[in-house]
C-alpha cells in the first residue's frame, strides 16, 4: 500500500516554512512490526510484549514506574504524512476532516498509547498493546494514576 498515495476525497494544504516548537525524542520503541502495512490498527492488550527504550540521559526519570500496571506512552509516527486535512479512512464511504479521525496522518503526529506495564528493565520498559512501526521515536512517558500498585512494606 502507498501510504503517501491522495486517495478520492481527500484535500491537502502546505506544510508550514517553520515550525513553533522543539521536542525532544526520549527513546525508542521496538515492536515486531516493520513497516506501517504489518501494524494493527489499534494495539491490544495480548498483543506482543514491545521494548520501550530510554535513551541514557534520561534513565533516571523511569524510577517509581514498576509501581504502575499501565502507562500512557506519547510517541512521534515518523513515517505519517502531515499535509491532509480531509482523509478517506479505508473501509468507510466519505470523507472526514483530520481532527475528527484518530488517523496517524496529522499535522503533528504525535500519538497516545495506554498499555500494559509487563516489566521494567534498566533503561527500558517491556509493554503489551502497541500498534506502532519498529523504531518509532518516543516523546513521553506519563503513568495511569489509576493503575498505581503501592510497593509491598519492608515491615515485618
Amino acid at each position: 500500500m502507498n501510504w503517501d498515495a491522495t486517495r478520492p476525497g481527500e484535500t491537502e494544504t502546505s506544510l508550514p516554512d517553520t515550525t513553533n516548537a522543539g521536542v525532544y525524542f526520549i527513546g525508542r520503541i521496538r515492536t515486531p512490526y516493520p513497516t506501517r502495512n504489518e501494524c494493527p490498527r489499534q494495539g491490544m492488550s495480548d498483543g506482543p510484549i514491545c521494548r520501550v527504550e530510554v535513551d541514557e540521559r534520561w534513565r533516571p526519570a523511569l524510577k517509581g514506574l514498576e509501581n504502575y500496571r499501565r502507562v500512557e506512552l506519547l510517541y512521534w509516527m515518523h513515517q505519517a504524512r502531515r499535509d491532509l486535512l480531509t482523509q478517506s479512512p479505508h473501509g468507510n464511504k466519505g470523507a472526514r476532516g483530520t481532527f475528527a479521525l484518530r488517523s496517524p496522518v496529522r499535522p503533528n503526529p504525535i500519538a497516545t498509547s495506554l498499555v500494559d506495564l509487563v516489566g521494567v528493565e534498566p533503561g527500558a520498559l517491556l509493554v503489551r498493546s502497541l500498534d506502532c512501526v519498529d523504531g518509532t521515536p518516543l516523546l513521553d512517558i506519563k503513568p495511569d494514576r489509576c493503575s498505581y500498585s503501592p510497593p509491598a512494606s519492608s515491615e515485618g
